[in-house]
């Protein structure tokens, strides 16, 4: 294979996967992580008492010191209070709450903001392991002492997270890295935490109707999975190898996938490109340079659908931590431990859903919830579309008071649980991906029209794939092309109309929270 274009077009080396030392094994080394998820997830007797001890000590006190404090502030106050607490005891608690931190931090528009506002802190400022760890790992793991691998090393991170931090650093023959370094005793911490989730998600989810809508054993299932494959950098270099080459099959130059390097990855170390650009949320930097937000985020969205639809692989945790803007507009993609496959079928019924949506055929997508497993095989279709409203909001904030409100996301919540509804795990990976890229359009894109996109995106798919897509489904994407109609009517909004907005969307979702205020707490 040759060099990979969705690297960057000018160094610092030369990668050609097939020559780096660390790719040979792989996939058993792929197989072997897997396998943990499992053990690490299976339900015991008795739950590790110590550890859930510690946790139920450490969450107790902050919801107590809450109880006792800014809850009888209420509103916002209480909310952004309670959001604080939970963000000081996850990082106390460690890796794999940060790690489920870093998942809130992506649901803006589902969880209250000052929960998301406070959890993405833990995307990227974590306290910093000290630089006698750093040192050891690197030297242990690449076999050398810091001198000889490299010129210089910064010894503060530009970067600590759940797993990792990231230090630049410059080697010996001039290129500028970044360098990935596990934290310590990852793994057994990891591993009994899993094992207390593990424990009590089927008590939650008995007791709490949306949790077993989101079905909750199966969000642990699915994350463990993911941060087993975390756990080893070379699978995550493998990782950005599989994405890049996707990109390059694709033919697109607007993402840029850092390249690892071909001799210096470990299990726990991973030397890679250093990419430098805008943060994410660096919208008026961006807008400054001249480059074009609304093109950034088109790239993400269409990049994210035909990794996912067509190839079967796609980045599974975009947030803001993991992405910068260079320059020149392309977007670079950065932490690849989290990584979406689907197979062969169920990227066929993905994309096939993603289709039937577009085209507003509800029955169609429910269908394909069904063959994933979402829904019980014997579900009456039509009596759920009678029951839960896929063609239309759930609540209209303009006639809807509180109390109406509460009761339809009751009576639906209810209908959803009757129907058995479990949403599968590489569901939630992708839904994750689109809550995080629809609140980006939000604040990068406010006055996109998204009809025009969705119309450019539905007839993009359909001149570049329709011959693979109707070989594979026997069906014409051109014939499911976007309805706009109807999603202008899913969202209570003027079927005539020629323009929505992320604007209008938030406002009209701000106008939700702000009646339901008085209910959230």
């Amino acid at each position: 294979m040759a060099e990979l274009q969705s690297f960057t077009t000018s160094g610092p080396w030369t990668f050609d996967p097939t020559t780096a030392r660390w790719m040979p094994g792989i996939d058993q080394l792929r197989a072997s992580a897997a396998a943990k998820a499992p053990r690490w997830t299976t339900r015991s007797t008795l739950p590790p008492w110590r550890r859930m001890g510690r946790t139920g000590v450490v969450l107790g006190v902050a919801v107590a010191t809450w109880a006792l404090t800014d809850r009888r502030r209420g509103g916002a106050a209480s909310r952004a209070g309670l959001s604080r607490r939970l963000r000081t005891a996850f990082v106390r608690l460690g890796p794999t709450y940060i790690k489920l931190g870093q998942i809130i931090s992506s649901a803006e528009g589902l969880l209250p903001e000052e929960l998301v506002g406070e959890f993405k802190v833990l995307r990227d400022r974590v306290p910093a392991e000290g630089f006698s760890h750093v040192q050891g790992v690197v030297e242990d793991q690449l076999g050398a002492p810091l001198g000889e691998l490299f010129s210089s090393f910064d010894a503060i991170p530009v970067a600590a997270a759940s797993i990792a931090q990231v230090h630049f650093a410059t080697l010996r023959s001039g290129e500028e890295v970044a360098v990935k370094v596990q934290r310590p005793g990852i793994a057994t911490l990891v591993e009994r935490d899993l094992k207390i989730m593990a424990w009590m998600a089927p008590i939650l989810a008995e007791r709490i109707d949306a949790l077993k809508i989101l079905n909750l054993p199966g969000l642990i299932e699915v994350f463990a999975e993911t941060i087993v494959e975390e756990l080893d950098f070379r699978l995550e270099a493998a990782n950005m190898v599989d994405v890049a080459t996707v990109l390059d099959e694709t033919g697109h130059n607007s993402i840029v996938v850092p390249r690892p390097h071909p001799v210096q990855v470990t299990e726990k170390v991973l030397v890679m490109e250093r990419l430098e650009g805008f943060g994410f949320d660096d919208v008026e930097g961006m807008v400054a340079a001249g480059v074009d937000t609304e093109a950034v985020v088109r790239a993400l969205m269409v990049s994210l659908l035909e990794g996912a639809l067509i190839y079967g692989v796609f980045h599974g945790d975009l947030h803001g931590g993991n992405l910068l803007v260079l320059n020149d507009g392309r977007v670079g993609l950065l932490d690849h431990g989290i990584t979406g496959r689907l197979t062969e079928r169920r990227r066929g019924i993905f994309l096939k859903m993603m289709l039937s949506s577009f085209a507003a055929d509800h029955k169609a997508v429910l269908k394909g919830y069904q063959e994933l497993g979402a829904l019980p095989k014997d579900t009456d279709l039509d009596q759920f579309l009678a029951e839960v409203p896929l063609d239309r909001p759930l609540v209209d904030p303009t006639t809807d008071d509180a109390e109406q409100m509460m009761g339809e996301m009751r009576r639906v919540t209810k209908a959803l649980v009757a129907h058995g509804l479990r949403l599968p795990k590489e569901i939630v990976l992708f839904m994750k991906d689109f809550l995080f890229l629809d609140a980006s359009i939000s604040q990068l894109a406010p006055d996109l029209n998204l009809l025009a996109e969705f119309s450019f995106i539905s007839a993009y798919f359909a001149t570049t794939y329709g011959e693979a897509i109707s070989r594979q489904l026997g069906i014409d994407p051109g014939v499911m092309g976007f309805d706009p109609q109807a999603l202008l009517t899913a969202v209570g909004k003027d079927p005539e109309a020629e323009t929505l907005t992320p604007r209008e969307l938030k406002a009209q979702r701000a106008e939700v929270r702000e009646k339901l205020a008085g209910t959230e707490d």
